[in-house]
């Protein structure tokens, strides 16, 4: 697997696509990784003891890895002179 923890990545398919977040955890063995703020869910919690309180919690699903692209942070310029092509001289005869 090449998307590590910490590694910002980009969603390429599903209900998030095209958005962007930071990788908090990899399952390697299920080839899945959490990213945060992505692919939220809505789950019902049960109280578990005295004094407890239940409720619906919002937390991050796992995604799988070939629906996200590693993002790098380096970026090229370019000057007009790298998009125009050189014109090509005709010769006279």
């Amino acid at each position: 697997m090449k998307v590590k923890v910490n590694d910002k990545v980009k969603i390429i398919a599903g209900k998030d696509k095209g958005k962007e977040g930071k990788v908090i955890k990899t399952l390697k063995k299920d080839d899945k990784v959490i990213v945060e703020g992505i692919n939220i869910i809505t789950k019902h919690v049960k109280p578990n003891g005295m004094g407890e309180t239940g409720g619906i919690r919002k937390m991050e699903a796992p995604i799988h890895v070939s629906n996200v692209k590693v993002i790098t942070d380096t970026k090229k310029t370019t000057t007009k002179a790298d998009k125009k092509p050189a014109k090509k001289e005709k010769k006279a005869n």
